[in-house]
């Protein structure tokens, strides 16, 4: 009886969708309102439609829209000793690192920090030889799409790759975490959470980089601002309300005096925004 049940409810989920199908869509607009309307009438939860406009969302961004900077870059240098990169690795956190030569646009190879694990517990750091433990660095262009990006990483079995401009010079790196965040959403491990400094960086003699999720109160404090916080605890909620939706890459708003403009967000929410006064 159970079976019968489970069986029928699969099958008035399945016809649902079919029926929101029954219009061909022409357009991937098309495709967006029939799932927003899947969504409000039940048939998607807002974790599947999220999911499934993330992905429509990858196949539309490149390599450059979701990079990590080679001024953000944490890199190993190749005639560096163990005692002089540990520190970076260890505060980093990261498990995998850009080994570059005496030019920082010459990148020999990936230091994966396990390889390190043999000589510690040896306790043999000195014999550590950082050229013959290099993995092969993937290099790509900032044009490649993400959903062919993503496809590439599953079938060579890489997490990494270095991301090169128009002049062969490196403009960044990217990760297969970095890709899959687009689809599913941001990706915190126990160092994020971790992370409660650094919300808020100089950009330049005008500008600052402040983390949407920095607390109001810290905003607050920084700037010598006043925003209330009696119904957002931060700053990114503040601005997603100034914008009455949330607003995508590159948008700007003038709230209070600051110019905010959007440096990075995803479908469920704000992640990096520019600071400027006005």
């Amino acid at each position: 009886m159970s079976e019968d049940r489970s069986s029928g409810t699969s099958k008035g989920w399945l016809e649902k969708l079919a029926q929101a199908f029954s219009d061909e869509p022409r357009s991937r607009e098309d495709v967006r309102e029939i799932l927003q309307q899947a969504c409000e009438s039940g048939i998607l939860d807002n974790d599947a439609h999220g999911i499934i406009e993330g992905a429509i969302q990858v196949t539309e961004m490149q390599v450059r829209d979701v990079m990590i900077p080679r001024s953000q870059m944490t890199m190993v240098q190749v005639n560096q000793t163990p005692r002089e990169f540990l520190p970076v690795i260890i505060s980093s956190a990261h498990s995998r690192f850009p080994v570059c030569g005496e030019n920082p646009d010459e990148v020999l190879g990936i230091l994966l920090a396990k390889d390190l694990l043999p000589y510690m517990l040896e306790g043999t750091l000195d014999q550590f030889d950082i050229r013959q433990c290099l993995r092969k660095a993937t290099f790509i262009p900032e044009s490649k799409r993400l959903n062919v990006l993503l496809n590439e990483f599953r079938g060579t079995r890489n997490h990494m790759a270095i991301v090169v401009d128009e002049y062969g010079g490196i403009a960044g790196l990217i990760t297969i975490e970095d890709v899959l965040e687009q689809i599913v959403g941001e990706i915190e491990d126990e160092h994020d959470a971790d992370d409660d400094d650094g919300n808020i960086k100089p950009f330049d003699d005008t500008g600052y980089l402040v983390k949407a999720l920095t607390p109001i109160e810290d905003f607050n404090a920084y700037f010598d601002a006043g925003f209330s916080d009696d119904e957002f605890d931060t700053i990114g909620g503040i601005v997603t309300q100034h914008f009455g939706h949330l607003p995508a890459k590159d948008e700007s708003i003038v709230i209070d005096g600051f110019n905010f403009k959007v440096l990075s967000a995803d479908n469920r929410r704000l992640r990096l925004l520019q600071v400027t006064r006005t």
